[in-house]
């Protein structure tokens, strides 16, 4: 048996939400935060399987309304820190006819912050029942995040340095090491890797999901920094050049799209928010998009629409997200059919 980890775009058999609660750094725009969460749902279920995690079913269906009532909502109650469940959830690769469940250990992105009741919800939930015909595998042993990795579904996996390498996560590892790890679990054959690019405001080291993103086997679609005297602008155009620069294993360069930076958006202490158009969800026969309410989200609704002709491009207001420096894919996590 091959191990494949099928790109986002593989057809999908639901997608989780770990929904936002008052004890999570939402609390004081807890109601915005709710809205947000419910426009996901509302997204997600109207086209597929959505999973809740929550710590209040009751509280949840209520806030859900008649989408609670849809028969692709399903429920699971269990305590969470907070609602990032692109890095705690768990990561579905094939082995064959076989699907694996990766439950790798989430730290808080290297012991920012509590995690311990986020990286227990995955063997919480296999326990449930809520994983039928899966395997699951435990590798706890390893902190790792989904937000941190992209898969072409063809053995090509794109990440950063700056996330993988960091010494608060497996600082007993070098980064060949790391590598080696990482095509042997997912089935890879190249790690292409990221020096440069980050945003101001964002708390997971450079993952790479708010950066740059496949869209298809040869394309990848990345943040553009146009600005001269945004603080930006040197980073993101060294992280260009080296996009650039990678090659296909055919020895073709990859199809690059540029999306646009947003205007910088400040919270109310004046800090930069990390909004990014690369933090979009592909789902069955649509992508959501993060936008921010601003002069450049039709830009890049645009641009997404031309690069995913066949789907649905959905904007979804994220801008509450950005506040607690994460936005839409990092609050999901989607589970492939295999």
């Amino acid at each position: 048996m091959s191990i494949v980890f099928p790109a986002e775009w593989h057809t999908q058999a639901f997608v989780q939400l770990t929904w936002v609660h008052k004890q999570t750094d939402f609390a004081s725009k807890y109601n915005e935060a709710v809205a947000c969460f419910v426009a996901i749902a509302d997204a997600v279920s109207s086209r597929q399987n959505v999973l809740i995690v929550c710590q209040n079913k009751a509280q949840v269906i209520s806030e859900l309304g008649a989408i609670a009532k849809r028969k692709t909502v399903h429920f699971f109650e269990c305590e969470s820190n907070d609602v990032w469940a692109r890095d705690h959830a768990a990561i579905t690769v094939f082995d064959g006819a076989n699907t694996l469940l990766y439950d790798f250990q989430f730290n808080g992105w290297g012991k920012k912050f509590a995690a311990e009741k986020d990286t227990a919800i995955t063997k919480k939930l296999f326990d449930a029942n809520y994983f039928p015909n899966c395997n699951y595998i435990d590798l706890n042993d390893f902190v790792f995040e989904g937000g941190s990795i992209e898969s072409n579904g063809a053995g090509v996996l794109l990440t950063t340095e700056e996330c993988l390498l960091s010494k608060q996560r497996n600082p007993q590892f070098s980064k060949q090491e790391i590598e080696t790890y990482l095509k042997e679990k997912f089935g890879s054959h190249t790690v292409l890797w990221l020096t440069h690019g980050f945003l101001a405001g964002d708390d997971t080291d450079s993952h790479i999901d708010t950066l740059a993103r496949f869209v298809d086997e040869h394309t990848i679609v990345y943040v553009q920094c146009r600005d001269e005297n945004d603080l930006h602008y040197a980073e993101l155009q060294a992280m260009e050049r080296e996009l650039q620069a990678f090659r296909q294993p055919n020895g073709k360069p990859y199809n690059l799209i540029a999306l646009p930076m947003t205007p910088p958006i400040f919270d109310e202490d004046g800090e930069r928010l990390p909004a990014t158009y690369a933090n979009f969800l592909i789902i069955n026969g649509a992508v959501l998009v993060p936008v921010y309410n601003c002069a450049t989200d039709n830009e890049a609704l645009q641009i997404l629409q031309t690069v995913f002709p066949t789907r649905e491009i959905v904007p979804v207001d994220c801008s509450v997200l950005i506040t607690q420096h994460g936005s839409l894919h990092c609050v999901s996590m989607q589970f492939a059919n295999n």
